[in-house]
């Protein structure tokens, strides 16, 4: 085997230039099919990370008529009750589920002011003790809310670093006062995301999907909420799943217990102590009660965002897959060129083939021989193509701006199927060289 390979060294590196040309085309398409599989690696994972955030996993389910998320500015809903204490003990203990937040809001809220200042948007926030964790936010500045200002209503408020910077320039927000409509409350505590909470917006439509975290927010305990609001208002939830897997399903299993709270609904699932609620459940689910694509029915849904991703990666995918077929024509066109000069090969060695046979050489050992050359070329080709790839895939991605992460299984993949490559085409040219008869290929020299 020792020999086999030294001899098929030699037959290349005696004709190096012709070798390098040869192997050219399976370079090509080997980088290219690189650099596109992690191209596409990479704008997966971004776009995992834009939605989703680095992390966070939350999933929210709220109210909608149809198909649109239902303001609570408009006034709450009839036929709409709050979600009961047993609901919110049963989402907490499903097994996807690490944390749960129920919380009451109004998107945009024109009525918080500090002296002379106001925010003309923010969002106003009715929060129970599990948001901060479940969403991803901690505390910078003073205080997070206490067991005692839920219970004793206090006047309290959170504000995001957004919302703090407006209403009071030259700081000094923590122990501040505001009003929101016609009641004082509080400031106790300056609050921000994780950074691993935090969504990647690269885009304008990154923008738009994160547009309200621009106008601030203010929170309260959702005890004080009916002090400036209205009382009995149904809450929205937001969970946070143990991982990305889990989270289409998390959020199908909470609207199925939520949606119990709407009247009119027959959707109720057995208690989930340690099972999720299966699909086909939700989906016949979906079916009962009111419909979603009736604009006049009201009821809890999942912002699946698993799903948006998803759907955006098969997107990109269905695109980048086409790349892939053109750049696979390259290693066809690779895998020709191989077989065009190892039969020149052949036709040039046809003596040395021819005096071997002479000497007792068996057809096995010269088709082996060739056949050693011509995976050598392609291989060698394809470790040459992965390099080239890389460097490609960076190339890209700091001329475009796209992200790119590098594909290992890729990789692997590229130099195993470049040395396929070389026995396909490789194979004809050493048969050929196997069935030579000795004495017409002496003869022939």
């Amino acid at each position: 085997m020792i020999e086999t390979l030294q001899s098929a060294f030699q037959g290349i590196w005696a004709h190096k230039m012709r070798s390098f040309l040869t192997m050219l085309g399976v370079i090509i398409g080997i980088a290219a099919i690189i650099g596109i599989v992690s191209t596409i690696k990479g704008t997966n994972e971004q776009i995992m990370q834009n939605l989703i955030g680095a992390g966070n996993n939350n999933v929210k389910v709220s109210l909608k008529q149809g198909n649109d998320e239902y303001y609570m500015d408009f006034g709450a809903p009839s036929g709409v009750s709050p979600v009961s204490e047993e609901q919110k003990k049963e989402i907490r203990s499903l097994s996807g589920v690490e944390d749960a937040s129920f919380y009451l809001f109004r998107n945009w809220s024109d009525d918080i002011k500090h002296g002379d200042k106001g925010l003309d948007s923010a969002g106003v926030l009715g929060i129970d003790q599990h948001y901060l964790y479940t969403t991803g936010y901690q505390v910078t500045e003073g205080r997070a809310f206490t067991e005692t200002d839920y219970k004793d209503f206090h006047k309290v408020i959170l504000m995001d670093q957004t919302a703090a910077d407006s209403l009071f320039p030259e700081g000094g927000a923590v122990g501040s006062t505001i009003d929101i409509g016609s009641e004082p409350f509080i400031v106790v505590g300056i609050v921000d995301k994780v950074k691993s909470a935090e969504p990647v917006i690269q885009s304008y439509q990154d923008y738009v999907n994160y547009a309200d975290q621009d106008f601030g927010v203010v929170m309260l305990p959702d005890a004080s909420w009916p002090i400036v609001y209205g009382y009995d208002e149904p809450a929205n939830c937001v969970a946070k799943a143990i991982d990305v897997e889990s989270m289409s399903t998390v959020g199908q299993s909470i609207e199925i217990i939520m949606n119990r709270s709407v009247a009119g609904s027959s959707l109720d699932i057995e208690s989930t102590d340690t099972e999720m609620v299966s699909e086909e459940e939700t989906e016949e689910s979906s079916g009962d009660g009111m419909s979603g694509s009736d604009s006049s029915s009201i009821r809890y849904k999942a912002l699946d965002l698993l799903e948006k991703a998803r759907n955006k990666q098969e997107l990109a995918a269905s695109t980048n897959n086409l790349l892939i077929w053109v750049a696979s024509i390259a290693l066809l066109v690779g895998g020709i060129g191989v077989m065009n000069i190892m039969l020149v090969s052949v036709s040039e060695r046809t003596a040395e083939i021819g005096l071997k046979k002479a000497l007792g050489a068996r057809k096995k050992r010269i088709l082996t021989q060739f056949l050693t050359e011509s995976v050598l070329l392609t291989g060698i080709g394809g470790i040459l193509g992965v390099v080239a790839g890389i460097v490609l895939a960076e190339i890209i991605s700091r001329t475009s701006g796209t992200p790119v992460a590098i594909s290992i299984p890729a990789i692997l993949l590229g130099v195993i199927f470049s040395m396929v490559i070389g026995v396909v085409f490789g194979l004809l040219p050493s048969v050929k060289a196997a069935n030579l008869n000795p004495i017409d290929a002496l003869r022939r020299e």
